[in-house]
């Protein structure tokens, strides 16, 4: 009998707007899109998952047997999270906002790090999203309000690692990758400004960005601003998927 691989489920971008269908030559003026880049699927794939894909539900709570089948949930990138999810008025800086898909991607977060304390992992929006779910708070953009230099980088292909990150010791990541200095890509402007409960930061950037924050007291709740999905040929970044993919394969034990 074949032994059943880890079902990942991974959060939909949503976007009310038709620019996603008319650039691509789909559909008709005005149409709603839930979509996610392949590179979330393929290395989900790649490192022994079976990833499905969570759209914008109308009433989350009847998609929740849905969710308890799944046995890890991935947070994706995206756009900005609305700073009234964190007690902040929105500035001029900050980008879109997708208020629907704040509200489901928090709820799941603090469903699967907060009830079920199954596997989670969230990458770029996705670790801002998990820290407001926990209560804490983001930098609307790094350079205007927090003075960093560090800035979105879309200046190198996606999969080029072009910063470097410091891992704190005795943690998740440290034991994932064997060594507390990695080097990374990044195509972000906002990052967690003030921790929330229980949440520890365990990666900084050069420039003293949080990159990274793992929630304690959960076997395996961990998020980075960084994204691994798009190193497709690092067998470095493939370290962080496998460990994700292997706490969920318990899941499957369990």
């Amino acid at each position: 009998m074949r032994e059943r691989k880890p079902v990942i489920g991974v959060t939909c971008n949503f976007d009310y707007r038709d620019a996603v269908g008319m650039v691509s030559g789909m559909g008709i003026t005005g149409q709603d899109w839930d979509f996610v880049s392949g590179d979330y699927v393929y290395i989900l794939e790649k490192t022994g998952a079976i990833p499905v894909l969570i759209p914008q539900y109308g009433d989350l709570e009847a998609a929740k047997p849905f969710l308890d089948q799944l046995d890890g949930v991935l947070i994706s990138g995206g756009h900005d999270v609305g700073p009234e999810r964190y007690g902040a008025f929105p500035k001029g800086y900050c980008g879109t906002i997708m208020p629907m898909r704040d509200e489901q991607d928090i709820a799941i977060s603090r469903y699967f790090m907060l009830e079920k304390k199954k596997p989670i992992l969230g990458i770029c929006r996705g670790i801002q999203i998990m820290n407001v779910a926990c209560g804490g708070t983001l930098y609307q953009d790094l350079e205007k309000e927090g003075g960093f230099e560090h800035h979105f980088g879309d200046k190198y292909p996606r999969n080029v690692a072009w910063h470097g990150v410091r891992i704190a010791g005795d943690s998740i990541l440290e034991k994932i990758y064997e060594k507390r200095d990695i080097r990374v890509n990044s195509f972000h402007h906002q990052a967690i400004k003030g921790a929330g409960e229980n949440v520890r930061i365990t990666a900084w950037s050069e420039d003293r960005v949080p990159e990274a924050m793992e929630l304690e007291n959960h076997p395996f709740a961990v998020a980075v601003q960084w994204h691994p999905e798009m190193m497709y040929d690092s067998l470095e970044q493939l370290k962080l998927l496998r460990a994700f993919v292997e706490a969920a394969g318990k899941e499957t034990e369990a």
